[in-house]
């Protein structure tokens, strides 16, 4: 069964609902059967490429509220992610247009790296204050999911990544997704939110159990007989 995730890496409570929603799958007793897709979403692209504002300074000029008022917001989120075993350090963030790391992450997908590049760059901006938009940046968490610099620095490059991100964008809007992290699963049920992981697992199961009726588990009779396996015992 599918799972669509929307997500801004930008996005606090996308990383927060991560972790929930990860905490629901270690729960789930069909958890194998699930293919998980990460889907792009932008919260704002009129941020610029180069850093100019705190992501505290970002939030009172964009949204009307004072430094009071953002900083006590912050701390709340700081505490909603700590207690899901976060660390958010707002006061190292970096503001950059996210649309590189989309890109990035477009370009993971095709390598089966989605999760991984968007855990990477959580982390990146959240916790250790790194500019998600600068290219050396990119490259080097590429290398650490084992990724080239020159494929990285191709894919980056490449208007496919774009086209591919403004797809997701476009298909939110078709699912009237408002904002993230937002969860779809199997088309049929949204999730909105950093919802905690008990919502996630009872939405799993309605889910799962409609899919499973309408894709039953083939299970064989099987006569044994001498054969070769892929460790390579041959008996």
């Amino acid at each position: 069964m599918k799972i669509e995730i929307w997500s801004d890496v930008m996005c606090p409570f996308c990383y927060i609902g991560k972790r929930n929603f990860e905490t629901a799958l270690e729960q789930f007793e069909h958890k194998n059967e699930l293919e998980v897709v990460w889907k792009s979403y932008q919260l704002d692209s009129n941020i610029p490429e180069e850093p100019k504002d705190s992501y505290q300074d970002y939030l009172v000029k964009n949204k009307g509220m004072s430094q009071e008022q953002v900083k006590g917001m912050l701390d709340n989120v700081t505490l909603s992610a700590k207690q899901v075993g976060l660390e958010y350090n707002f006061d190292k963030a970096v503001m950059v247009n996210s649309l590189n790391a989309h890109k990035f992450i477009q370009f993971a997908k095709t390598k089966g790296l989605g999760d991984q590049a968007e855990e990477k760059l959580f982390l990146a901006f959240f916790t250790e204050g790194k500019n998600i938009a600068d290219i050396d940046t990119l490259v080097q968490i590429g290398k650490e999911l084992e990724l080239g610099e020159a494929e990285v620095k191709a894919a980056l490059n490449d208007e496919k990544f774009v086209s591919l991100f403004k797809q997701d964008i476009q298909e939110a809007r078709e699912l009237g997704v408002q904002g993230v992290p937002f969860f779809v699963l199997d088309r049929k049920y949204g999730v909105s939110g950093a919802q905690p992981p008990q919502a996630f697992l009872e939405n799993l199961e309605v889910a799962f159990d409609e899919w499973r009726k309408l894709n039953p588990e083939t299970k064989l009779e099987v006569t044994q007989g001498q054969s070769c396996s892929p460790d390579g015992t041959c008996e």
